[in-house]
């Protein structure tokens, strides 16, 4: 049995959330790292995973992600689609409100939430088309 294209865009999903958590770890580390992401003021992922809203319940938010499509794959990987389906349709709403938060409150560009937004965007199109 191969891969999903569920799965696949899930994989990504979770390398892009991996980053992610290294990007903050590191840059919390040494204040000196530059992310590849951290293009200028504007365009920086560490800016963005560094602020007041990159966590939730105190968990960082790409831990969450990492979670989230580590379940997804699982999830999958069992066909039951049904559920991956509202769980995407969960992060896509998530999704929503943290670009959100990221063009208004921070006035910020991040290419790797970009990248997530746009993973679970395909993860509901490619969930719905398997019900």
């Amino acid at each position: 049995m191969g891969i999903s294209s569920v799965q696949g865009v899930a994989v990504l999903g979770f390398l892009l959330s991996s980053y992610g958590y290294y990007i903050e770890r590191k840059s919390e580390a040494d204040k000196r790292y530059k992310a590849v992401c951290d293009i200028n003021d504007r365009m920086s992922c560490s800016k963005t995973f560094q602020s007041k809203y990159g966590t939730f319940l105190g968990v960082s938010n790409s831990l969450w992600g990492m979670l989230f499509y580590f379940v997804v794959i699982l999830l999958a990987g069992y066909g039951l689609n049904r559920f991956v389906f509202y769980l995407s349709l969960l992060a896509v709403l998530g999704s929503v409100y943290l670009a959100y938060i990221l063009y208004v409150k921070l006035k910020n560009f991040c290419l790797i939430c970009n990248g997530i937004y746009l993973v679970n965007v395909l993860l509901l199109v490619f969930s719905y088309l398997g019900l």
